[in-house]
């Protein structure tokens, strides 16, 4: 099975915003609009996600 070239893409910008969003809860003076932001964003990308893996699963069940 080999990796959907999106899905690894989405994967490593999940993984992007949750260090970024680390560093900034660690940061002496957080901006939480900062912080909202890239939490909005994470959550769009953990969407995408779940909606392409759903579509990959189904994909092999509808072919058979």
């Amino acid at each position: 099975m080999t990796l959907n070239p999106n899905l690894y893409r989405l994967t490593v910008l999940h993984r992007q915003l949750d260090d970024a969003e680390r560093r900034e809860v660690r940061r002496r003076g957080a901006d939480p609009f900062r912080l909202l932001r890239l939490k909005t964003l994470k959550l769009v990308v953990k969407e995408r996600l779940a909606a392409l893996t759903m579509r990959s699963a189904l994909r092999p069940a509808l072919a058979r």
